[in-house]
């Protein structure tokens, strides 16, 4: 594909410097970008690569608009990472195949469901009965969409992603391959050493513009439903336990594991790998480090870390063990000022 970067210029809405002819081939990095390339400078610390790529255009700031001329064309936006966010789904939009309406002959589609003639459903891909299938949604090859499930206008369920029975996806939704969504929670009842089975009776309510990333699992509501609000995105490897709620625009990275009825707020994110415990909640603009575990409510917004720091395994060794008599020297140090 080719693009020429006036035209590129004009939909980011951004100052061009440089020929507005110029074609460009392919969105890459400053390192490895050719001269039919565009590429993006967002952070200055990179600023020392500008000068020594080849890139035809680079899209970057005001406060590098001199350095970026210097080297060639340029287009000069306020914030060149969402100029490039929004680069790549306009160059997506044109490169990829789009899916073709219609029902594929080895699709299974039980009686009941309901599907709009511009969705698509794909190859050995299953839609059980009751189930609705929206405007130009995509439910790809060998995905399954459960009785009474419902998929939003636009939404797409990648390759062998599951939507479970009764669940539902709102609009312009992408659930990645392997991901599963409604799957029962895990609750069980002690009998005298064993467990009871208790069923999960609710589901899993998804709203608009939700991204679900690859084997990331969210579990069905016990009675009342799991909800994921509008805008969330969550990574791949992900874990939401049943009846947890997380608010609009939250973002998690992955291998992030949230337990049951934990209330997350809006505009929250969580850095790989870190755990909320159960019946928590976060308040609105909670930010939580990579490998945290969060045990106890945050109701004030702002950064949390509960990192225990890195070191070489002897000297860690030595500091865990000192934690370990953290409470018997605090009580030594009250008895030694109540003497003084």
């Amino acid at each position: 594909m080719q693009a020429r970067i006036g035209e590129l210029a004009a939909l980011l809405g951004g100052e061009l410097i440089g020929d507005p002819g110029l074609s460009v081939e392919r969105i890459g990095t400053l390192e490895a970008a050719t001269p039919t390339t565009i590429a993006f400078l967002a952070h200055p610390r990179y600023q020392s690569q500008l000068a020594a790529s080849a890139a035809g255009c680079v899209i970057v700031a005001p406060a590098l608009r001199e350095a970026a001329a210097a080297r060639g064309a340029a287009i000069v936006c306020a914030d060149p990472y969402l100029a490039f966010a929004r680069l790549t789904q306009w160059w997506a939009a044109r490169t990829r195949p789009a899916a073709v309406p219609g029902i594929h002959a080895s699709a299974v589609v039980e009686p009941g469901a309901v599907i709009d003639a511009s969705a698509s459903i794909g190859a050995l891909a299953f839609v059980g009965s009751g189930a609705r299938i929206a405007a130009g949604a995509v439910v790809s090859a060998q995905a399954h969409v459960g009785a009474g499930a419902s998929i939003g206008e636009g939404s797409v369920l990648k390759p062998r992603a599951m939507l479970a029975e009764g669940c539902r996806i709102g609009a312009r939704a992408i659930v990645h391959g392997g991901a599963v969504i409604g799957a029962d929670g895990f609750g069980f009842a002690p009998d005298h050493g064993r467990w009871e089975k208790i069923e999960q009776l609710g589901g899993v309510v998804i709203g608009d513009d939700v991204e679900i990333g690859a084997n990331t699992c969210i579990d069905r509501g016990a009675l009342d439903d799991t909800v994921i609000e509008d805008g969330v995105k969550l990574d791949n490897l992900i874990q939401i336990g049943h009846n947890v709620r997380v608010g609009a625009h939250s973002a998690f990275a992955g291998c992030v594991g949230v337990a049951g009825s934990a209330k997350i707020g809006r505009h929250c994110t969580a850095g790989g790998g870190a755990i909320i415990l159960g019946h928590l909640e976060l308040a609105d603009h909670v930010h939580i480090t990579a490998a945290t575990v969060v045990t106890r409510s945050i109701l004030k917004p702002g950064q949390y870390s509960g990192l225990f720091p890195i070191d070489d395994n002897a000297s860690w060794e030595k500091n865990a063990a000192t934690l370990k008599q953290l409470y018997t020297l605090r009580e030594r140090l009250r008895a030694l000022e109540k003497k003084t």
